[in-house]
């Protein structure tokens, strides 16, 4: 199997090698970009880009997925995980009103309510797991100086 993925990236380079030496020149990028864009090989370079990090990601997720579910603890943590972000997330949502901004924004923006309080709702997140995080930062400090 390692052999198949060393030939086939070997095989991707050497492509791709080729196709860098097809590229338009930094003049027609300067003076014509949308003429460049439709560059057969920087589509080309584009497509293989798009398939390695859809490759990259699925070994991820499948690895990542096949380590969790292997130990039924390591799958417990995760999920108060995914409960606490969720709890976080709702509570966020409450906590926004949807009128934060001035009505002017919502009229230049084509924002509606809904959108405001989505803003704010993630908003909220960040700064709650954001204050959470430093809490966790400085209470083993704290508990560390007091014990010795």
């Amino acid at each position: 199997m390692q052999k198949i993925i060393k030939i086939a990236l070997i095989v991707i380079g050497l492509v791709a090698a080729v196709l860098w030496y097809f590229l338009p020149s930094g003049e027609l990028a300067e003076t014509n970009p949308a003429e460049a864009a439709k560059n057969s090989a920087m589509n080309f370079m584009f497509a293989i880009t798009y398939l390695l990090l859809g490759i990259a990601v699925m070994v991820a997720l499948v690895y990542t997925l096949k380590n969790l579910f292997s130990t039924p603890d390591s799958l417990k943590k995760t999920l108060f995980s995914l409960l606490g972000f969720a709890l976080v997330v709702i509570i966020s949502y409450f906590m926004s009103s949807g009128t934060d901004l001035d009505p002017k924004f919502l009229t230049d923006m084509n924002a509606t309510e809904s959108t405001v309080k989505n803003i704010g709702t993630g908003i909220y997140t960040f700064l709650i797991l954001a204050a959470i995080a430093v809490v966790l930062m400085i209470v083993p400090s704290v508990k560390k100086l007091i014990g010795k």
